[in-house]
């Protein structure tokens, strides 16, 4: 896998505002926020998609979502609810060739999402 955005981001060579970190993944704010809370968790280890994941993998990719159960608590919004989301490959909205869980709180989210696309 080539080196994404997110590596450097791991790699400490472009900053980010982290909201968490350990030796198995790092949570920080998205650049682009789409809700009034918005940030992302990734795994250190680079998994391009959820195609990708594998049973080795399971554990790390639960330990993301209680990752961000536990950020959401903190900043005050797993009470009045949240919304996590990972996108897998083009049709799926990827962007970033490496697994991350956008997690997305601090108003009322629509369902479905992206209603306006549904005619393509």
């Amino acid at each position: 896998m080539s080196e994404t955005i997110f590596t450097k981001i791991i790699n400490k060579e472009i900053p980010a505002d982290i909201l968490f970190e350990d030796e198995r993944v790092l949570a920080f704010k998205d650049i682009s926020p789409q809700a009034p809370i918005h940030f992302l968790v990734i795994p250190k280890k680079a998994i391009a998609t959820t195609n990708d994941i594998t049973a080795e993998d399971e554990a790390l990719v639960g330990y993301m979502h209680r990752v961000a159960a536990q950020i959401a608590a903190d900043l005050g919004a797993a009470e009045q609810g949240f919304r996590t989301v990972m996108n897998c490959n083009e049709h799926g909205g990827q962007t970033v060739y490496h697994i991350h869980l956008h997690v997305l709180a601090g108003k009322a989210l629509g369902w479905p999402p992206y209603q306006e696309r549904l005619k393509a």
